[in-house]
């Protein structure tokens, strides 16, 4: 079995090296290879992806499984020539989903307690009190009702937040308020305060964080971003920012990463920028989630979180 990582892939960064590692050690007898040193395309029997360069995965001839290193796949799907046949598999697991939970959670909270406020008061060197508002009226939404979404969305629920959740298709969650249908999204709007995305990203749902969207939000509202940067047309965010109809964002991926130096983003007062952290993994998770997939793809057992090529996700 030769397995390949390729793509965007530093093997010298921290996360990668302990990947790497943690690999070699739960299957000592698999020829583990980096991109490019990939040897005679013919051997690969797995690829390990995350952004990789078009046209490469389709030159693998006898490829028969591809791991995503993450829980998007749109950058393997991108690829106009990838061979349907091909199972792609990616990244769900809980320690992932834990990290998304407790990102999105903090989020929340330092929106309806206000610190955004109060870091420009400090700045000023003003003691002053703000009101907070009651937990009951601060309504969360969430896009996207998937594995992650509908965790977040109850843990959310647990701690007092009232919460809604929209997806593409209907979903039950007890205790949460479920829209779905583009015919329902405007009524799920309507109520949020603090809009969420973890949506997967697909044509449907490029681009859906917009002034339309926004502005069927109550005025003042918050945006959470920790899909993808292309569900975020970010001029539509600065001006609904501008307009007060956006209080606040927190981003965590956008459409160009590492965000440039120059962006707005870098400076804007009301909005939260991080590096693509909110979920991560944890290394040895995503070792044990992928040595269990190939052990399954090489005794011919179902594989675990099989994209649905016809939905992207």
């Amino acid at each position: 079995m030769v397995v390949l990582m390729i793509g965007e892939i530093d093997p010298v960064d921290v996360w990668f090296a302990t990947l790497m590692a943690e690999l070699k050690q739960g299957m000592p007898n698999v020829d583990l290879r980096v991109w490019p040193e990939c040897g005679n395309p013919e051997d690969i029997d797995v690829a390990l992806a995350w952004k990789p360069p078009l046209g490469i995965l389709p030159k693998l001839p006898n490829l028969q499984l591809i791991i995503s290193l993450g829980a998007g796949v749109e950058h393997i799907l991108r690829d106009p020539d990838l061979p349907s046949q091909i199972p792609i598999a990616r990244m769900v697991y809980p320690g992932q989903i834990s990290q998304m939970v407790e990102y999105v959670t903090l989020a929340v909270l330092l929106f309806q307690r206000g610190f955004l406020d109060y870091q420009q008061l400090q700045k000023l060197r003003r003691w002053e009190y703000l009101p907070v508002p009651d937990t009951q009226s601060f309504t969360v939404g969430i896009l996207g009702l998937g594995v992650m979404g509908s965790t977040v969305a109850k843990r959310l629920r647990a701690i007092g937040f009232p919460v809604r959740g929209w997806s593409r298709t209907p979903k039950a969650i007890v205790g949460i308020d479920c829209f779905h249908g583009s015919e329902q999204l405007e009524l799920f709007l309507s109520k949020c305060r603090v809009l969420v995305c973890l949506l997967p990203l697909t044509p449907a749902t490029e681009g859906i964080l917009n002034l339309d969207t926004f502005s069927n939000l109550p005025q003042g509202g918050y945006l959470i971003n920790v899909a993808r940067g292309k569900h975020l047309v970010e001029a539509d965010l600065l001006t609904a920012l501008d307009s007060g109809q956006i209080r606040g964002a927190c981003l965590d991926t956008f459409g160009t990463e590492p965000l440039p130096e120059t962006h707005p983003f870098w400076p804007h007062p009301h909005i939260i920028v991080t590096p693509h952290i909110s979920a991560p993994g944890i290394p040895s998770d995503v070792a044990a989630q992928i040595i269990d997939n190939i052990e399954r793809c090489q005794t011919g057992r179902p594989l675990k979180n099989v994209v649905d090529l016809n939905r992207g996700y």
